[in-house]
């Protein structure tokens, strides 16, 4: 039988030959008709493709400018550097974290609570050099933190219900550690004394300093001498190389003698009735830990503003960011003065028991530097 009536293959179902005829073959006309109209669907797809993705990315850009004017902008003249020199002011320090970022704008009803106690000036030099000196070595407004001394009022940002919330008389004790680098001394000095002014005596065990291998001279013999008057509650450790922050955190919670290890920031400044929530929750269950709700301070003017109540969250990324708390979650008896529940912690400021903290394993002294240990302590609770 030739090519062009049929050919033999093996029928796997019968176990036999059998014959079968070929397809019929395509003429040459239609062979080519075929290949053009396929060659046009394909070109026109594209086409509509292209305008599809041209037209989703004009309306995307036209909702992101219309949201963006929508936004009150700040004075563009609010100072007077380039933009890497602000780049390099705000970022580049790396002595300062930046402090915590609003994530939510005040209710109209909240406008008078959270309007700033402190007006910077509006004849203000911000091509100062001492200003620019101060911002690029220490990250915030260092004339502002000068005339502000040693201490400060700041307004009572607490909820009325925060008001009126009783704590037991008898709680843990606290062991406070403050580890710093290069720190703004006013900016230090003022953590230390408004933890002292503002903490009951009897539940203050200790302020624990770790000064990690500080290279200003401020922070040597001028800030012990300071410190005397705090002598009876202040310890301070003293690295003889630089450790870092979270080998030097662990060097404090090694002298700590309170039953809740407390970690601060060294540019922070405590509000009325900071620790009790925090002592009372660990008393209920010494397995907590407790991250109390961070104000902010804004780096330039140092006007401090109340936070809106936020959780600590992470992304698929494992970046930390504040997530919303939910309207349900505070509609118990104790309303928002409830403790809620949070799968991460900011890491900066949080309270642990001392015992409790040293069963999970404490820190990982091998991390370098600091931005994650929040993330990889919070995963670890998660896990127990």
């Amino acid at each position: 039988m030739g090519p062009a009536t049929g050919h033999r293959h093996l029928d796997l179902l019968n176990g036999g030959y059998a014959t079968r005829s070929p397809a019929p073959s395509l003429l040459p006309a239609q062979s080519f008709t075929m290949r053009n109209v396929t060659i046009l669907c394909l070109l026109y797809g594209t086409l509509t493709l292209g305008i599809l993705s041209a037209l989703l990315y004009v309306h995307f850009h036209r909702d992101h400018v219309s949201n963006w004017q929508k936004k009150p902008q700040e004075p563009a003249s609010i100072w007077k550097l380039d933009k890497k020199l602000q780049q390099q002011a705000i970022l580049g320090s790396g002595q300062i974290p930046r402090q915590h970022v609003r994530t939510e704008r005040p209710n109209k009803d909240e406008t008078k609570e959270r309007r700033p106690f402190l007006k910077l000036d509006e004849n203000f030099n911000y091509t100062d050099p001492e200003f620019l000196h101060g911002l690029l070595i220490y990250g915030l407004n260092t004339i502002i933190s000068k005339s502000l001394g040693n201490q400060r009022h700041v307004p009572d940002t607490r909820d009325k219900m925060c008001l009126k919330k009783r704590y037991p008389t008898r709680l843990p004790t606290a062991s406070v550690v403050i580890c710093f680098h290069n720190e703004e001394f006013n900016t230090l000095f003022r953590t230390v004394s408004s933890v002292m002014n503002l903490t009951p005596h009897q539940i203050l065990e200790e302020i624990i300093l770790v000064d990690d291998m500080s290279e200003f001279d401020d922070l040597k013999e001028k800030l012990d001498y300071h410190l005397e008057i705090f002598r009876e509650k202040i310890k301070i450790i003293r690295t003889k190389k630089r450790e870092g922050l979270i080998r030097a955190r662990l060097m404090g919670a090694a002298r700590a003698s309170g039953d809740v290890l407390v970690f601060l920031d060294s540019h922070c400044e405590v509000n009325r009735v900071w620790l009790e929530p925090l002592l009372a929750a660990i008393a209920k269950d010494r397995k907590m830990v407790v991250c109390p709700m961070v104000d902010s301070i804004d780096h330039l003017t140092l006007n401090y503003y109340p936070s809106p109540i936020v959780r600590g969250a992470f992304n698929w990324h494992l970046q930390f960011e504040w997530d919303t708390v939910f309207t349900y979650e505070m509609d118990g008896p104790e309303g928002p003065t409830t403790p809620i529940r949070s799968p991460a912690m900011s890491g900066g400021i949080f309270a642990i028991n001392r015992h409790y903290f040293n069963e999970i394993g404490q820190y990982d002294k091998e991390m370098n530097l600091w931005g994650a240990e929040n993330l990889e302590l919070s995963l670890r609770f998660l896990q127990l």
